[in-house]
Formats: structure tokens, C-alpha cells, sequence
């Protein structure tokens, strides 16, 4: 066990825990929400440091993330646990896992083991990801402390439910901060995963765009029947374009039934295309089909002279017209990040 960075003591020898927005509030021998921190006498450990359940050098579109270092592999690690309970989880067999019984099954990989493991598979850059990577952060900081002196891109595939401290202890060490936002509306987040206050994860991906000069992309996974109606999806178009700008890709992807909703169809394709003129209406220059192999606004295309920038199918992307971060035919700045560790820190 490792001890937690962001927790403070209370009398009783109980801890209230700071490292995402439940504050959990734990009593001596219990846990937080997510499973991952105890408190063993008054002092919170982190249950999962170094712990891996999940492992793989995967392509950043796979994340995904399109303006981000395009063609690249990042090296991807999840732990077990998760601060939401959400009921269409893809990942459910690591998300919702008792602590218990499987941490003792999961690989141990240091922050110098990333390192080298990333040099080995010819990977650009280190995400974690799989499980939301708040819940392994003492883990996830110390490796992109490491990550940052081996010039190795940084990023968190995330639910967004940090503290501003956490995001801040990290802030310095972390590049691209992919963000869900799962809908627009506090009965979708209280059904969908369970959580009752979410209007704090626009403020701190904000945050991150705003004080870390992070790369955000947003994903909004649409699915039938919950959040699939025009007036959640323009509230999430119209906060995208207002606080992080209408060069931010947002990702509208096909839901797939999963874990606790496969009742559920996956969803017409012609919602997602829905979703994706929602998106262009709004003024978003950037919005993309997710989960639908094949489909033209995979691609990326200049909203300026219309041509053809990235193109992608599945995860094979080839990168034909672009001189970063502009448009290689008309000058247009695209937003795109394809250069070293990026600068201007606070």
C-alpha cells in the first residue's frame, strides 16, 4: 500500500479524501466510493499503486484522440476501480472489481518499468486509461513526473471527476485530458453512473484547457433513449463551443449494449448523425463519428478549403495534409498537437 497524496485527518482517526469530487468521507478500516482507498488507523493508502490489470500499446485514436499526436502509439494502462457505476460500461470487469479478490492477480509495473516498456514498443507516449485514472493517482502523477523527463506525451482518459487539487498536482506532468461528458442533465448522470453532482467536471476540464493548457477532446457516448435527445446534446455542443473553444473535436460514438444495459439497441445511425449536425449547427468545426468504421466524418477535413487532412478508418490513420497545427493547403490553424512536450506551464 502506498500512501495517499490528497487527504486530510479528522478526529476519530477518520479521513476525508480530496482526490475526486466525492470527498469521501472514511472511517477507520472502510473505503472511498471507488474502492481503491482505505483508511488503516487514520492514515488513507492507496490500495492499487503500481497495479495493472490492463496493458497495451494502442493507437491514440484508439483513446480517442484525433488532434493529438495523430498516428502515434501511446502505451495504455488500467488498474481496477472506479468512482462511477456507470450501467453501460465497456470495462466493466475492471471498473466494478472487488478490490479484495483481484488486486492480488493484477501485474506490478513501476513508473521506471512504464518508461522502458513504452521505449520498447515504439510508443510515443503513456495514457491511463481503461479505468477512470483518478482512482490510481499517487500512481498516474509519480509516472507522469518520469513521462515528462523521457519526453513522452502524457495523457488521462477520463470521467472528469477530479478535485481542482488533484488536477492541479498533476496538471504540470499531463497533456491531453479526454474528457466524457456523458450528458447534460442531473437525472442522466444520477441514472446513468450514479453520481449526483457533475456540473464540477465541466469546471475543471475547463480548468485544465484554461490553467494547464491541456489538450482537450470531449466524447459524449449517445445512447438510446438516455441521452439522445436534442436538448441535452446541444447543451453539451453549445458549453463545448463557450468554454473550450469550436476547434475542440467533440466525439459523438455509437453506444454497443454493455453490462447493465443490454436491454438497449445500439444506436441508428442516423442519431449519431443527429448528434453530429447538432454539433456543426452549434458552430463546433470539429465533431466526430465514433464506432462506426467507414464513416466519412471519421476523417478530418479543413473547415476553411474543405480538404482532406487526416484520413482515418477504425484505428489506420494517415496523415496527408497537414503542417501542424495548420491546415497544409490554406493555412487554417486546425488544432492540432504534433510536436514535443508542450510549453508555458503555470
Amino acid at each position: 500500500m502506498h500512501e495517499a497524496l490528497l487527504y486530510e485527518k479528522l478526529p476519530g482517526s477518520r479521513v476525508r479524501c480530496h482526490t475526486c469530487q466525492w470527498r469521501c468521507l472514511i472511517n477507520p478500516g472502510n473505503m472511498g466510493v471507488c474502492g481503491m482507498y482505505r483508511n488503516r488507523d487514520g492514515t488513507l493508502f492507496s490500495l492499487n499503486y503500481a497495479l495493472v490489470s490492463s496493458l497495451a500499446a494502442d493507437p491514440i485514436e484508439k483513446k480517442p484522440l484525433f488532434h493529438f499526436h495523430p498516428g502515434t502509439l501511446c502505451l495504455s494502462l488500467g488498474t481496477l476501480g472506479c468512482n462511477f457505476k456507470c450501467k453501460h460500461c465497456q470495462n466493466w470487469q475492471i471498473s466494478t472489481a472487488d478490490s479484495s479478490d483481484l488486486l492480488q492477480d493484477c501485474r506490478e509495473i513501476t513508473p521506471e518499468d512504464e518508461i522502458k516498456l513504452a521505449g520498447q514498443h515504439n510508443c510515443r507516449g503513456i495514457a491511463w486509461t481503461y479505468n477512470e485514472p483518478a482512482v490510481w493517482f499517487e500512481y498516474t502523477l509519480d509516472s507522469a513526473r518520469l513521462a515528462k523527463e523521457n519526453d513522452l506525451y502524457t495523457v488521462y482518459v477520463t470521467n472528469g471527476f477530479s478535485t481542482p487539487e488533484a488536477l492541479d498536482e498533476i496538471g504540470p506532468y499531463l497533456d491531453a485530458w479526454r474528457v466524457d461528458i456523458k450528458g447534460f442533465s442531473d437525472d442522466l448522470y444520477k441514472e446513468l453512473a450514479g453520481v449526483p453532482r457533475w456540473r464540477e467536471i465541466l469546471d475543471v476540464t475547463r480548468r485544465a484547457k484554461e490553467k494547464w493548457n491541456m489538450h482537450v477532446e470531449v466524447v459524449t457516448n449517445i445512447i438510446p433513449t438516455m441521452n439522445d435527445e436534442d436538448e441535452q446534446l446541444n447543451g453539451i455542443a453549445g458549453w463545448i463551443r463557450d468554454n473550450l473553444g469550436e476547434l475542440t473535436p467533440w466525439h459523438v460514438t455509437r453506444f454497443y449494449p454493455h453490462h447493465e444495459m443490454m436491454h438497449l439497441p445500439q444506436t441508428p445511425i442516423e442519431t449519431i448523425e443527429r448528434a453530429c449536425d447538432i454539433g456543426h449547427r452549434a458552430g463546433l468545426k470539429f465533431v466526430y463519428v465514433g464506432n462506426i468504421p467507414g464513416h466519412d466524418s471519421e476523417n478530418t477535413r479543413c473547415y476553411s478549403c474543405g480538404k482532406l487532412n487526416v484520413a482515418r478508418h477504425g484505428y489506420q490513420t494517415e496523415v496527408t495534409g497537414l503542417d501542424s497545427p495548420n491546415c497544409k493547403y490554406c493555412g487554417t490553424d486546425l488544432n492540432f498537437t504534433v510536436t514535443g512536450p508542450k510549453e508555458g506551464k503555470q
